[in-house]
């Protein structure tokens, strides 16, 4: 009797077992999924706000490169039209 008894505890005992590693294990999935998504969230923001910066920095360029060609042909123009009056006199 007393061995049907420590059967019966120590099959309690393994479903017992069982049940708490299954609870760990999803406690622990659980953990990972929230890691892994905040990682893709910072991974993504990252790149967001490094592709923002370079779209600043190239309309930066852009514009400083606009303003450079405008100013030359300004200064091309206004030299060649002075260049043309003073041969007109």
């Amino acid at each position: 009797m007393l061995g049907g008894l420590g059967k019966l505890a120590a099959e309690g005992l393994a479903h017992r077992t069982e049940k708490a590693t299954e609870g760990a294990v999803h406690a622990v999935e659980e953990v990972v999924k929230e890691v892994v998504d905040h990682a893709k969230e910072v991974g993504e923001k990252a790149i967001a706000d490094a592709l923002k910066k370079a779209q600043e920095s190239g309309d930066k360029v852009v514009k400083e490169v606009t303003e450079t060609v405008t100013n030359t042909v300004t200064n091309a123009v206004t030299h060649a039209a002075e260049g043309l009056g003073k041969l007109g006199q």
